[in-house]
């Protein structure tokens, strides 16, 4: 962990951290670097980075999409998500990500996919997502989000 992180949120640091790291490999195509990110995102506890992480999905959903989100964005964002880097992309587990980041996500029952899975793909989407744009800025704007969200709960 850097010094980069230090404005944040202890609990938000590691997830910062290797969630960047994670987007770094993905962007690179390093498999290495990005199986190294995943096994330490995954490693963390599920409930904070999926806060975290699909804060961060749905802001940059929406600040790509101003005008509202409909399904052939969501659409058109898994494939263009899948596409980017399809050995490391499980469309069934990008989808699961969109809809809990957008809080759709229809838990019937259906295991969610495993830890590793969830870091793997959220990666890809977040890197796909940010295209090319720097990714720490989303989290100052996601941690925020966190907080206005919690004080107004």
């Amino acid at each position: 962990m850097t010094d980069t992180w230090r404005h944040l949120p202890a609990p938000a640091r590691p997830i910062a951290a290797s969630a960047t790291a994670a987007v770094a490999a993905v962007r690179a195509k390093d498999s290495t670097a990005l199986d190294d990110a995943v096994t330490a995102l995954a490693g963390l506890d599920p409930a904070q980075s999926g806060l975290v992480l699909g804060t961060a999905v749905r802001l940059l959903l929406e600040d790509g999409h101003p005008d509202g989100l409909t399904a052939d964005d969501v659409r058109a964002t898994l494939a263009s998500c899948v596409r980017s880097w399809p050995e490391q992309a499980d469309p069934q587990v990008v989808l699961w990500l969109l809809a809990g980041a957008l809080g759709v996500l229809d838990e019937d029952g259906t295991p969610p996919p495993k830890p590793d899975a969830l870091a793997r793909n959220a990666a890809v989407l977040l890197a796909d997502l940010l295209a090319g744009r720097p990714l720490a800025p989303w989290w100052t704007a996601t941690l925020a989000e966190i907080e206005r969200a919690q004080l107004n709960d």
